[in-house]
């Protein structure tokens, strides 16, 4: 038996929810970040971040984390129009 969703049955929630939406994003060079652009963005310095201690394995939440502050930190006063 196969169980259908009916119009009463409430869809699957996301297991992971973003905390930046592309409307409350800051503006960067003039355009709005996306979700996708600060993910990007973050990525990029988290690699930087691995690349200066030489790669070497085991911080790699440590760095994801730190740069994901940095962004957001870099997001937020862009959004507060102060100088960098």
């Amino acid at each position: 038996m196969t169980s259908r969703r009916t119009p009463d049955t409430p869809a699957a929630k996301p297991a992971v929810r973003s905390t930046v939406t592309r409307k409350t994003a800051a503006p960067v060079g003039g355009h709005p970040v996306g979700a996708k652009e600060r993910r990007a963005m973050i990525a990029e310095r988290a690699y930087l971040r691995a690349e200066r201690r030489g790669f070497a394995p085991g911080r790699e939440a440590e760095d994801w984390l730190a740069a994901e502050a940095e962004i957001d930190s870099l997001l937020r006063a862009a959004r507060a129009g102060s100088p960098q």
